[in-house]
């Protein structure tokens, strides 16, 4: 296969809140050193994570290529690689996805071989679902291992990595609240599980949760908005609760004095997937056992809509306006 020096990529150039910044581009495809694989991306998953780069959340150098996530096609390896070769499927975890080539490096653990007879949709799947898989899966069973009868506080129950929990949940035997913007979102996270939902624009959610839990609060809230939902996650604990604080949809926490949680016993967290899956053995665990999940049904993962690469400023506009359930997909051009 004949590779080209340059390349389509999706990076911006500077920190700002619009979308004006985000470019779709050409670069340069990277050299393959001794110890790299270079990989054909066919499609990556399009997660929150990169408006908080893009905004000057998490620090970053400029230009920076987009990404976190993608399946696609080893199409070279250096000379001192022995475990890939040319022409094998997979699915990795790395930067820089939003382009048509990427290069990782062989030590990396963060790479799943794929059968080699895919289907396009099957295909596309496993370039979506590695990202806010691995984030539900490990949060549920290591952040805070939902215990059966307790009851489990998901915010965007609708969402990406929301509806996973909210099913992974429900198959431990917790006893789920979903909380969601709309009715309809309301709606879906009821079919996946949901034992309770709360409209967040409409009712009053600690008080739905003091009254749905007997004035008890939950055990965990899993809490990917921020800003706008810390306090009230806080009080929707009950004693020796867990806050898993894992996004900030609505703008950055503010500080927290440590000794306001004191009065409940409550347990703090600010988890990211990366260090749950940093050994061979936990990626090779977890993915497994995330892979399992969804070919076996038992986990619904949805791909609601597919945009081409160059349109990932108008699929970033959609998820930051949460005008969206599931996972959002880029197919990259080939």
């Amino acid at each position: 296969m004949s590779i080209p020096t340059t390349q389509k990529v999706v990076l911006f150039d500077k920190i700002g809140d619009g979308y004006d910044n985000i470019k779709y581009t050409d670069a340069e495809v990277p050299a393959v050193g001794p110890h790299d694989l270079l990989i054909k991306n066919h499609f990556t998953g399009v997660n929150f994570i990169e408006a908080y780069f893009r905004k000057g959340y998490y620090p970053s150098e400029q230009p920076y290529i987009f990404g976190r996530e993608a399946s696609g096609e080893i199409v070279a390896v250096g000379a001192e690689v022995s475990k890939y070769q040319v022409g094998d499927k997979v699915a990795y975890l790395s930067g820089e996805t939003f382009a048509q080539y990427t290069k990782v490096a062989d030590s990396s653990v963060r790479i799943a071989k794929l059968d080699s007879n895919l289907t396009h949709d099957q295909l596309k799947l496993y370039g979506a679902i590695l990202t806010q898989g691995l984030t539900a899966l490990t949060f549920t069973e290591e952040t805070h291992n939902v215990q059966k009868g307790e009851f489990v506080l998901v915010w965007a129950a609708s969402g990406g990595v929301g509806r996973l929990i909210v099913q992974l949940a429900k198959n431990k035997g917790g006893r789920v609240i979903a909380i969601a913007s709309t009715d309809e979102k309301l709606k879906i996270a009821s079919s996946l599980g949901a034992e309770f939902v709360i409209n967040s624009t409409s009712e009053d959610i600690v008080a739905r949760v003091k009254e749905i839990t007997n004035g008890q609060g939950v055990a965990v809230s899993f809490d990917s908005v921020g800003k706008d939902s810390f306090e009230i996650s806080l009080e929707a604990l009950a004693r020796k609760g867990s806050l898993v604080s894992y996004g900030n949809s609505s703008g950055l926490v503010p500080p927290v004095t440590i000794s306001r949680l004191s009065a409940k016993n409550i347990k703090l967290t600010r988890p990211q997937v990366t260090p749950y899956v940093t050994t061979q053995e936990e990626w090779d665990h977890y993915t497994g056992v995330l892979f399992k999940e969804i070919e076996s049904g038992r986990l619904d993962f949805d791909i609601s809509k597919t945009y081409q690469l160059k349109d990932y400023a108008e699929a970033a506009k959609a998820l930051e306006s949460r005008q969206t359930t599931g996972k959002l997909v880029l197919e990259i051009p080939q």
